[in-house]
């Protein structure tokens, strides 16, 4: 991928400072489709120290998800504003650097739909999701492999006189059946040798245990990992067919070893509700969104409602953030809630609707308190 001939292309609605050049971006900060797929080919080389060589190159079109980012992000073309300057900076110096994109701020600012907006714009395909929990473990994002059901899969062939596959690697031999219990996961799957970059969303990164953090670290740096299912068979079985985190995909690994080529975009989501390690910290580039104005909680409306835009909706949004100031924390998608609920032509009234905002609108930090 060059970077020559790259023409300006400040984001329409984007604050820059005055003097500023902004050539430079190639995700302008829009959420909108680049027509032609393109933008992302005038990516330049990566720094010497993140450029990963990664193969066999994974066969095929990334997989597309529309729906999906549709349900996130509206349709295309429903005039939401540019992201700020500040945003659409370090979203092009994380693609450059081919470091991660540490996304802090309070619930519903839009933290995970930056990853969607991404992908949409520069064409990247289905985003990866890794949802975070309390037990996540570095093995979960990247592979799972199911010794149980092999198991139980000899186990029956046997019970039913049906002779197990050949030896060998590829479809049919004992590397392919080895293959049908390994699943890459999110993490796994973004990682595979790709010419273009995948998205991966790391959401709610506070909900992890203390050690995910530093456990990530190898993987970010090295930008790959090993499998030592296949490792260990690697003499007999160099090549093995398993299965991706995309429906019915599967990637062939070579020596038990995925290793990326274009280093994932990775957004990794967090409320700040706790610290990180100085050294996970110093691999991440990280972007703090502050929570939403009246013009931004209108474009959010406007993107997923192509009706009721007016003084009842502007009304709406002026007590929405009134009662977010008063101390309280109130995510966007309960005011998407109202919104629905007033627009409804088989909805509650203006009256049933007020007595209803209590409960749509209760504040995030006393839900659960005493």
């Amino acid at each position: 991928m060059s970077g020559e001939s790259r023409q300006p292309r400040v984001a329409e609605g984007a604050s820059c400072p005055t003097g500023r050049a902004d050539d430079w971006w190639i995700y302008r900060g829009t959420g909108e489709p680049d027509g032609d797929g393109r933008l992302i080919e005038q990516l330049p080389p990566p720094p010497p120290w993140r450029d990963f060589d990664g193969a066999p190159l994974a066969s095929g079109p990334v997989p597309r998800d529309d729906a999906e980012i549709r349900r996130r992000l509206g349709a295309p073309g429903a005039g939401v504003r540019a992201s700020s300057a500040e945003e659409t900076d370090l979203v092009n110096a994380a693609l450059f650097l081919r470091r991660p994109l540490l996304v802090t701020g309070p619930p519903g600012v839009g933290k995970s739909s930056l990853a969607h907006r991404v992908s949409r714009e520069l064409g990247l395909g289905r985003v990866l999701r890794w949802t975070i929990t309390s037990k996540s473990t570095l093995k979960e994002g990247l592979y799972g492999y199911d010794a149980i059901g092999r198991v139980q899969e000899a186990s029956a062939r046997d019970a039913l006189g049906v002779p197990g596959p050949p030896e060998g690697p590829g479809p049919g031999a004992d590397g392919s059946s080895l293959g049908d219990f390994i699943q890459l996961g999110p993490l796994g799957t973004a990682l595979l040798p790709r010419e273009t970059p995948r998205v991966l969303l790391v959401d709610e990164f506070d909900k992890a245990d203390t050690d995910l953090a530093n456990d990530l670290l190898g993987a970010f740096e090295d930008g790959e990992f090993r499998i030592p299912e296949l490792s260990r068979v690697r003499a007999r079985l160099p090549e093995v067919a398993v299965h991706t985190d995309d429906p019915d995909d599967t990637h062939v690994v070579r020596h038990g070893r995925v290793r990326c080529r274009a280093f994932p975009f990775v957004v990794i989501t967090s409320n700040g509700e706790r610290s990180l390690p100085p050294a996970f910290l110093r691999r991440c580039l990280t972007l703090e969104m502050p929570p939403p104005d009246a013009d931004r909680l209108a474009e959010m409306l406007a993107a997923q409602f192509t009706e009721g835009d007016g003084d009842e909706r502007a009304l709406m949004i002026r007590d929405f953030l009134s009662r977010a100031l008063t101390g309280g924390t109130l995510a966007a998608d309960q005011l998407l809630n109202a919104e629905y609920l007033r627009l409804s032509p088989g909805g509650p009234g203006e009256g049933a609707l007020n007595g209803l905002l209590h409960a749509l609108w209760q504040r995030l930090d006393e839900v659960g308190s005493a």
